[in-house]
């Protein structure tokens, strides 16, 4: 769900004279009064009747307002006001109280807007459903607007927020990778010693002929293989484990810096909003004053000149401009927030696609490193297998014979 724009408040009534039950007045953009009801959603440019009970027939003028739709017309004026949890204009109750009040007693329209932590929504139950940015995705930048319960506690989280941490935890995990792959260098390493050192060791040394030939090989190859995993052990340290270890070296920092600017968004989000609230309060003030004042003229309990009610009226009209402009202001800063949560929501996508893609590619080289490793594991021993194939203990006991003889003399049988 995506944030949508405050509705422009309703415009002060400027006659004296109080609307019928279920009436309001609304400024076009233009500055142009119209009137709605509420009950029927009649519009009209033509003031309703003021006699009690008595609600306007549509005039001959009527027509030309512009048609609604979802609520609004197509000028972008409220087809009716919107009556919101916290971004209504809403008369306070006790107004129904006031002699000669205009407030009637009828059933709420619904709300088309929700306000959550100072961001304003489409009101899910009658505004119809927002296209995705990026349907069938499941991108970021259409799922992380509201926020959410935290479980470790009473509070939320923001929906940017979670994207953060998801950021930060993907570093976290890259880091581990990254010590995984040093802790398998420290195994190759240690095991390419103790090969090393084994291949130096002297037992069986004097084994002669072609046996001892092979025995001699087999201890070299065990100098080769060391060889081997020693180069294996490095090939991982530059071609994984330092990637991994270097990629983003600043990307904690520049993640601190995106936070730091959306959450001033929010901030100044936060106090557009509060502005607002502050307008409004400011309005149903000098409205109710406008409309006290009114009221004790028509039924002569007060003294109070057409100019005291003039005064009024200008306060009251200033009121509504003030309030105008602050919806104006926080529906820019919300615009601000919404366009570079967007961009932002969506170059993390792009840098967490990066980074999986990059340890993919990584591991499928340490595979390969592996693969190569085997196989030259597999060529060191293969001078051992063919000299094992030569071994002739015939050929052996004749060399060896040849070389230690000590005479062909038989011994024979004693006379007498």
């Amino acid at each position: 769900m995506k944030p949508g724009m405050v509705p422009p408040p309703p415009g002060e009534e400027s006659q004296t004279v109080i609307l019928p039950p279920g009436w309001q007045s609304y400024l076009s953009p233009q500055g142009r009064r119209y009137y709605v009801n509420t009950t029927t959603n009649e519009t009209t440019w033509e003031r309703p009747s003021s006699s009690p009970g008595i609600s306007a027939s549509p005039g001959p003028h009527r027509s030309s307002l512009p048609p609604t739709v979802n609520g609004y017309h197509a000028s972008g004026t409220p087809a009716h006001p919107p009556e919101t949890a916290h971004m209504s204009l809403r008369k306070s109750t006790g107004d129904s109280q006031n002699l000669g009040s205009s407030s009637p007693s009828k059933k709420q329209s619904k709300e088309n807007t929700i306000t959550i932590n100072c961001v304003t929504f489409p009101h899910p139950d009658t505004m119809p459903e927002q296209q995705l940015l990026k349907p069938t995705e499941w991108s970021y930048c259409d799922y992380f607007w509201a926020d959410k319960k935290d479980p470790q506690g009473n509070g939320t989280v923001a929906g940017f927020e979670l994207l953060l941490q998801k950021q930060l935890k993907g570093k976290q995990m890259q880091k581990e990778m990254s010590e995984f792959i040093r802790e398998r260098i420290k195994i190759e390493e240690e095991y390419a010693k103790n090969l090393a050192k084994l291949s130096q060791n002297s037992l069986a040394a004097q084994e002669e002929g072609s046996l001892g030939e092979a025995w001699a090989q087999v201890k070299k190859s065990l100098a080769d293989e060391a060889e081997v995993h020693l180069k294996f052990s490095a090939k991982l340290h530059s071609e994984v484990e330092k990637p991994l270890m270097n990629f983003r070296e600043n990307f904690k920092k520049d993640m601190k810096k995106c936070d730091h600017h959306i959450a001033d968004l929010r901030k100044q989000l936060a106090s557009r909003y509060a502005s607002v609230e502050k307008a409004r309060k400011a309005l149903t003030e000098r409205q109710r004053d406008l409309e006290m004042k009114t009221q004790q003229l028509e039924i002569k309990l007060s003294n109070k000149t057409e100019e005291d009610i003039k005064k009024a009226r200008r306060k009251s009209t200033q009121a509504g401009d003030d309030l105008m402009r602050c919806v104006d202001l926080y529906n820019q800063a919300q615009s601000k927030w919404f366009e570079e949560m967007v961009t932002t929501t969506l170059e993390l996508e792009r840098l967490e696609v990066e980074r999986v893609e990059m340890i993919r590619q990584h591991l499928c080289q340490y595979t390969q490193l592996r693969h190569e490793t085997d196989m030259f594991n597999q060529s060191t021993v293969e001078p051992v297998d063919q000299l094992l194939r030569k071994v002739d203990p015939a050929k052996d006991r004749e060399l060896w014979v040849r070389e230690h003889k000590t005479g062909n003399i038989r011994p024979v049988d004693m006379e007498i």
